[in-house]
């Protein structure tokens, strides 16, 4: 990653949701390219940070270049600099709308980019897309040869293409058919991570892309919804805001741990609050787009017990970035600690393991369906 280009780093610290969800177009992440808005998912945030930019202590500004050296020199993978600009459109990006196609990518084991989910009427739906084609190319260039992250960048465009009305080319491919070239347009798309879906026989499937500002409440809304069995879905989703996912994982938690971060030495604990639903049962998808906060929430609900995780294994981003204020009003994102889950794990480079293995999309969907009965009710 240390060679990946500069934008490829800053689309995965902020993104993303995006980075392979994007869903914004944020890695999810979100939507892959679009409907992934800028999601801190492949750099989550520490939630002391959130809350606003401390300033650099030497008071210094540096040129682009000299924060690549910076970034290089000290091996920071996850490292990113920001133009104030860049830093502005980001921060609006967690509770705006964002450009992008509607299309959200992530990548199996086997290295094949497909695309994972599509948002309702995008650019991408109204061109025929679906959940389970094959993203071939991104412009000219092949989309198994790119990093996921620098593929949900150019889904949602850069410097001047990334605004409503710019169009990208993109190849798919759906089964043993033909390839498809499509010119999309980019539009203006909501940021609203979460969608419901009634499965049938009481199970209510909750697609979370990513954690961008208020997806807790939106969750806990879902699930007020009839059902007597929840599939949580967080395939694609690329990260984004700590404090959403530790939100999110107290609606299934009666209070207790989610998790921890090292930074600079020091342990701070993530916690639930008490009073969430422990008896429903309840199964996590997940898959190789399913980053950074995503895997905390899901490695904590595995920890407790709580859910039994199924798909396949996720991307393996268990850091913590912390964004500090330059004089000139950019902003450098460096890594200072790591997330371990409930368990004591630290999921950096190696992911969660599921519980139960599978492969496909609609392999998953199956196994839970067939696995939720299993569970029972909790007493």
């Amino acid at each position: 990653m240390l060679e990946t280009p500069r934008r490829t780093r800053q689309v995965a610290a902020l993104s993303l949701v995006f980075g392979v969800v994007l869903l914004t177009g944020a890695a999810t992440g979100a939507w892959g390219d679009p409907n992934d808005p800028p999601s801190r998912s492949s750099a989550d945030t520490a939630p002391a940070a959130t809350g606003g930019l401390p300033a650099d202590p030497a008071g210094a500004a540096l040129s682009e270049q000299q924060a690549e050296h910076l970034l290089a020199a000290g091996g920071d993978r996850w490292g990113a600099y920001y133009s104030a600009q860049e830093y502005a459109e980001f921060s609006q990006g967690l509770d705006g709308r964002y450009p992008g196609v509607g299309l959200s990518v992530g990548r199996g084991q086997d290295g094949v980019t497909e695309v994972s989910q599509v948002a309702p009427g995008g650019p991408a739906a109204a061109a025929g897309i679906s959940p389970g084609d094959r993203l071939l190319r991104v412009g000219q260039d092949q989309a198994d040869h790119l990093p996921v992250t620098e593929v949900v960048a150019r889904l949602r465009g850069q410097g001047e293409d990334r605004r409503a009305g710019s169009e990208v080319t993109l190849a798919v491919r759906r089964g043993e058919g033909g390839e498809r070239e499509l010119r999309l347009r980019r539009v203006l798309l909501d940021s609203r991570q979460v969608a419901a879906e009634q499965l049938g026989k009481g199970v209510l499937r909750v697609t979370v892309r990513a954690f961008t500002s208020g997806v807790a409440d939106q969750v806990r809304a879902a699930l007020r919804a009839p059902h007597t069995g929840v599939v949580l879905d967080l395939r694609g989703n690329s990260g984004g805001l700590v404090d959403e996912a530790a939100g999110t994982a107290g609606i299934f938690l009666d209070g207790g741990p989610v998790g921890s971060y090292l930074e600079r030495g020091e342990t701070r604990e993530l916690t639930a609050p008490p009073g969430g639903d422990q008896r429903t049962p309840l199964v996590v998808l997940v898959d190789g787009g399913t980053m950074s906060a995503a895997e905390l929430l899901a490695g904590a609900l595995q920890d407790r017990g709580r859910a039994v995780v199924v798909g396949s294994r996720t991307f393996g981003k268990g850091t913590v970035q912390q964004p500090s204020r330059l004089a000139d009003g950019a902003v450098l994102e460096l890594t200072v600690g790591r997330y371990y889950t409930p368990a004591g794990r630290s999921l950096d480079g190696t992911g969660l393991t599921p519980d139960v293995p599978a492969g496909s999309g609609e392999e998953a969907d199956q196994l839970a369906q067939r696995v939720l009965p299993g569970l029972g009710t909790r007493a």
